[in-house]
């Protein structure tokens, strides 16, 4: 089991706090970016005006190296309309990076290395005893199903979110760790 390392964000005391029995959904997501360094970055961006920015919960490196940003005991903007009943699990991989919304780099090709997943599977099974209602599974592409113009072709629409996308070993975490995958309502 890999340590899990608390490198709260600067604005992490101005998200809301919520109770542990209201945490039912898990979030998988890739950063799409190059690499931690870079989702920090765009993690510490204020971009509302109450001095808050979009972040996952936890981050988990290539290597297996798990980072806290956000307490599971507040809500983090990491997946709309889903934040305040959800921990957002952000997997280092370079997704579409640099071009997300071209019409012609919508495949995500890069796969998750074992560390990673198995680093991931250990975190589930923490929260998991935290978070006794903790029950559910989803990728952001299940819950954010908008579509955008793609940016080389704005008569073309691509999906705003991919992520995890097609390389990531579903069966492998569900056989691993009693989450049931999210069926849309």
């Amino acid at each position: 089991m890999n340590d899990i390392h608390a490198c709260p964000l600067p604005y992490e005391s101005l998200l809301p706090v919520r109770l542990p029995e209201q945490v039912d959904l898990v979030v998988i997501h890739c950063t799409e970016l190059p690499d931690l360094a870079t989702a920090r970055e765009y993690g510490e961006k204020a971009l509302y005006d109450s001095g808050v920015g979009n972040s996952g919960h936890y981050y988990v490196d290539r290597d297996g190296t798990l980072l806290c940003y956000v307490d599971p005991l507040r809500v983090a903007n990491h997946t709309r309309g889903f934040n305040p009943r959800s921990i957002g699990i952000e997997l280092v991989n370079t997704g579409r990076f640099p071009e997300w919304f071209r019409s012609d780099n919508q495949v995500m090709t890069e796969p998750y290395p074992a560390a990673q997943i198995d680093a991931l599977c250990d975190l589930l099974a923490i929260l998991r005893e935290r978070f006794p209602s903790l029950k559910l599974i989803a990728g952001h592409e299940d819950l954010d199903l908008a579509v955008v113009p793609a940016s080389d072709d704005p008569s073309q629409s691509v999906p705003r979110k991919r992520d995890p996308g097609p390389m990531f070993p579903w069966d492998a975490v569900t056989k691993r760790v009693p989450l049931k995958r999210w069926a849309a309502p």
